[in-house]
Formats: structure tokens, sequence, C-alpha cells
């Protein structure tokens, strides 16, 4: 997709279509107020008809008009101007490019900004190019179509060039997301990840099962043993600050599929666990953004990838796993395998010399039923890191929420015939004790568990996104590793 910056006219600019701003008062954007005069007060007459109202995310089509260039204008609603925020302009700019995108087109021209500072230029810039991608990647005729050139009107290069590279990062990670599992499975997501490095310039290191096995990577290796493709742990490392500085770690879940093992899905509840990776595919996006950016920070990312699937020797209930880092664990659900298979991944990040972690995983279906599905849950040991993370993605405009860390879910997964076992006690509190779990491995590290279980993926689609993977929290990762200090 190329992207360019513009000083022409919204009125006569050649392109397949403009988009342009109307705020909830009514107010026009300088590009729409254009418009609006070359088309004899076209956008006026809808306004006092109330035919639109500026409400965000509204979108109005104005085909063939008498005055413009362009075969058609879209006016998208900004919602109140007080309440712009990135979020705001992601969506606004995402909806008016997924319904432009509904038949290919050659050219798109954005007149959204209107001194705009550049964080917003940048979210809407993202969001223009994720609401023209869809989930159909394997169908003859797409029912979305990315275009070939949108043009950005009267902004700096800087934001118009992180923008794509955010753009470029969520896509990657929701075209890692919704391919099926013949197609990514833990041997080819290493070697889209090694693309990724050679593309970026990020250091690589991929373990195969040997070296997973030389490592005493036990407990990802026994979620692997069902699974007839071996599994791999890649590494990948942005040096961009100081040498010898302490990285921030990134680890991500990369479950390519999950059957549930043993204790098996039923068929409804499986047919989306393609997107069981989403975690790792979160964080080989928001490296590949770290990377092009060139943050002057050194990141680390890790994933652990594998499948969970059924077969002789498929790890069995009641077995007991020794994980990396030498603890023991009681396996009574073969359906909790994220939690398992993050434990050694954590167990490497520690080793690796992180100062602080942040680990993301569409981990518990418990985390759906506490806070829906656009939300995502923080589980922390560090309540200054926490803050952080949080901070960056309210700025980002991504929904999270903190879950309480109390002792007393610790106590949950004490098991009886070794040190820990990988469930809690019944139903209650599942996210939070997914989360104990993971904290054993951290050895007392800083370190946020994102739970995406429910944001990662979309059943239905937004009105500015295609169902299937968002890509969220990609941009959350590169906002805190901008503002990373050690």
């Amino acid at each position: 997709m190329k992207m360019s910056a513009t000083n022409e006219s919204a009125a006569s600019i050649q392109a397949d279509a403009v988009v342009v701003g109307c705020h909830a008062d009514g107010e026009l954007q300088p590009a729409a107020a254009t418009i609006d005069q070359a088309t004899s007060g076209a956008i006026s007459r809808l306004l006092e008809a109330k035919e639109m109202t500026g409400k965000a995310g509204e979108l109005t089509r104005i085909f063939v008009p008498a005055g413009v260039a362009a075969m058609q204008v879209v006016v998208v609603g900004l919602g109140d101007r007080g309440k712009l925020d990135r979020r705001a302009a992601f969506q606004a700019a995402a909806a008016a490019a997924k319904l432009l995108a509904a038949k290919p087109r050659t050219h798109v021209a954005f007149y959204l900004n209107d001194n705009w500072d550049p964080d917003l230029v940048e979210a809407a810039v993202c969001g223009a190019m994720a609401g023209c991608q869809g989930q159909d990647l394997y169908r003859a005729e797409k029912k979305l179509s990315p275009f070939q050139q949108i043009s950005w009107a009267a902004t700096g290069e800087e934001a118009l060039a992180v923008g794509q590279t955010l753009g470029e990062a969520v896509g990657l990670t929701r075209r890692l997301v919704n391919e099926p599992a013949n197609m990514i499975y833990p041997e080819s997501f290493a070697n889209a990840a090694a693309d990724v490095a050679t593309n970026c310039g990020l250091e690589l290191e991929i373990w195969d099962e040997k070296k997973l096995k030389a490592e005493r990577c036990g407990s990802l290796l026994a979620v692997a043993q069902g699974s007839t493709r071996p599994p791999r742990l890649v590494i990948l490392r942005h040096n961009g600050g100081q040498k010898g500085d302490a990285p921030l770690a990134l680890v991500g879940k990369g479950v390519t599929f999950d059957s549930g093992g043993l204790s098996i899905k039923p068929s409804d509840g499986m047919k989306t666990m393609k997107c069981d990776m989403a975690g790792a595919a979160t964080v080989v996006g928001a490296m590949q953004a770290i990377a092009k950016l060139r943050l002057p920070v050194n990141v680390i990312g890790l994933v652990g990838l594998t499948e969970n699937m059924i077969n002789g020797d498929a790890v069995k209930l009641g077995d007991v796993l020794t994980a990396r880092s030498g603890k023991t664990i009681e396996v009574l659900n073969t359906d909790a395998e994220g939690r398992l298979v993050l434990a050694d991944v954590l167990d490497v990040a520690v080793e690796q010399g992180a100062a602080k972690i942040v680990d993301l995983a569409t981990l518990t279906g418990a985390c759906l039923v506490a806070l829906g599905m656009d939300v995502a849950g923080l589980m922390t040991n560090d309540q200054a890191w926490c803050d952080e993370l949080s901070a960056a993605a309210q700025l980002c405009g991504e929904a999270a929420w903190q879950l309480p860390m109390f002792p007393e879910f610790g106590e949950q997964i004490a098991s009886k015939v070794a040190d820990i076992k990988n469930i809690g006690e019944g139903r209650w509190g599942g996210a939070i004790t997914a989360a104990k779990f993971l904290e054993e491995f951290v050895q007392g590290k800083p370190w946020v568990h994102i739970d995406i279980a429910g944001p990662a993926f979309l059943d239905s689609p937004k009105p500015w996104l295609d169902a299937g993977g968002s890509g969220a929290f990609v941009r959350t990762l590169v906002e805190l590793a901008k503002g990373w200090r050690g």
C-alpha cells in the first residue's frame, strides 16, 4: 500500500473517494467545509435535515458530487471535539476505510486531521490501514480490498510514517491470527518471525525441539507431545538502547491450535482456536514496529509455539511435569495448557536478563466472563509497572482493566503431589488463579500479565474492523516501549 501526504484541495484531488470529518455539534472540519462550499452546501443541507449528526463513527456518503473531482465523498462523524482521542481517531478512519473497501479502489484520500497532534494522525493512519483489511485471506472474491494508495492531507511526513509502521504491525498480527492452523503451526510461525527479523534488523534465535530438551523446557514440551508438529521457541532482540542495559521483555503464548488435549473442547469451542497464538502474534507485530521505528531501547520478544493436540503420547490428567525453573507441576486439566507453555518462556525471559516483563495470552474463558469480549484483564506483581502499561493502553484507546492478585488466589494452585497444579479450585476466579500460576515463574521481576482472550479475536465484525484477528495491544506495547526507561 502506497502512503503519501498531499496539500491538494479536498475538492480537486483526483481520487476514487475523499474522506472528511464532522463533529457532533455540526462543526465541519476545514476540508469538509471546502467540500460543502464546492457542492453548494450539500453537507450543510444534510445536517439541517438531520440526515447526519456528526455522531462518532457515523458514515454519510455523497455520490458523484458536483464540483468535486472524486467519485464520492464520505463524511465520518468525529463526535465531541473535546473527546477526540486516539481511539476515536483510529475508529473514525477505520470505519470510513471499511465502508470504502467493500469494493476494490485505487486511491482514497483522507482529510480528517484538523491541526491534530501527531499521535492522533498516527492513530488515524493506522486505523485507515486496519479498516480495509479483512479476514478473507483465501476467498477468491474479497469482501474487503486494501487500497492501492492512501493520501493524507496536510500532515507531517514523520506522523504519516509512524502511522504506517503501526498499521503494518497491526496488519501483520491480524494476518498471523487469521491464518488457519494448517498454514500457521510452530515451524511456519517461527519462519514468519524469521522473515520479520531479516526485514527489520532484529536479532533472531530459534530453539527447536532438540534445543528445548537441552534447555529442560519440560512444561512446554509436555503440551507439544500430543502433536506431530514439533514445538519452537523464538527469541527476537532489538538492541536500540545502551549496550548492557537490561531489556524490556515481551512474552507471547503461541498455541497455534488448541484442541483442549484430553480435556477436549466441544466443536463450537474449537472453531476459532487458531487464534490461541494471538499473544505470540502480538509480540511479533510489536517487535516489527519497535525495530522499524528504531526506538532507543533494548527490547526482547519471546514466543513459545506449540499445538495442543491428542495422540497416544498426549499429556494426561494427573501427570507431573518439571518446568525449566525446576518447579514441579501437577496437570489436572490439559485445556489449561497456555500457562504451561508460558511457564518455561517466562523463565527464559528472566534468564535473558529482563528488567521487566509483559506477557500476553488468550489464556482464560474466565476473563471473558469477568470483563466481556472487548476488555483485556491486567494482573501484576508490581503496581507501578502495571500503572505504566495501563497508561499506555489508555493513551492508545485499548481497553484493559486490572484484576486483583490477592495471596489467597495463590493458595488455590497448591498441589498435594507437586509444587503447584495448573488449575485453581473450581470455576471461580479462573483468570486470576491462572495469573498466580504464571507469577511462580517470574522470580520476582516486575511483571504484568495481559489476558487478551476477549479482544484478540472478534467473532463478529465491528463497524470499523472485520471479524477475526484484531491486532489488539500491538500499539499499546509499542507505546510502552517508547516510554521505556529501564
